[in-house]
């Protein structure tokens, strides 16, 4: 099951996430203050982030975190799915490939963008059978 999260999933969000920046899945670790701004932003509204849970019998196994810009090159909303979390017991279990078949019918967008470490195989392989592409070109960030 694919829903929304709710204040009441706070702790297993924190969790979950803190699991995820702590993994080979991201480049490096954030401040736990960052989990708790966007925890906040989320309760707050949808407006520029999303956050959905995959339950597994009723037991939170992962998460989605979405981001939301508009684009003039892609011509309208890109949607970035900014963290995709699996528990390595829910990992192979097709949560992924169920949550990009959600997230189609139910976000519509110009564009669906997200990240991806070189060395994360299993899930270049995923993002490929669902249609992403992999750019031209690389981005660069400035943090204040």
């Amino acid at each position: 099951m694919i829903r929304k999260l709710q204040q009441s999933d706070r702790e297993v969000y924190m969790k979950m996430a803190a699991e995820f920046y702590a993994s080979d899945a991201v480049w490096h670790d954030i401040p736990k203050e960052n989990l708790e701004k966007t925890f906040s932003e989320l309760m707050r509204s949808d407006e520029y982030a999303e956050c959905f849970v995959f339950e597994d019998e009723g037991v939170v196994v992962g998460y989605a975190l979405l981001a939301k810009t508009f684009s003039q090159e892609a011509g309208g909303l890109v949607v970035w799915i900014e963290e995709l979390y699996l528990s390595p017991e829910s990992r192979g279990k097709g949560f992924g490939g169920k949550f990009f078949d959600f997230l189609f019918q139910n976000r519509p967008a110009a564009r669906y963008r997200l990240e991806i470490e070189p060395e994360n195989e299993r899930a270049i392989a995923l993002y490929r059978k669902k249609g992403f592409e992999i750019m031209p070109y690389g981005q660069m960030v400035k943090d204040i």
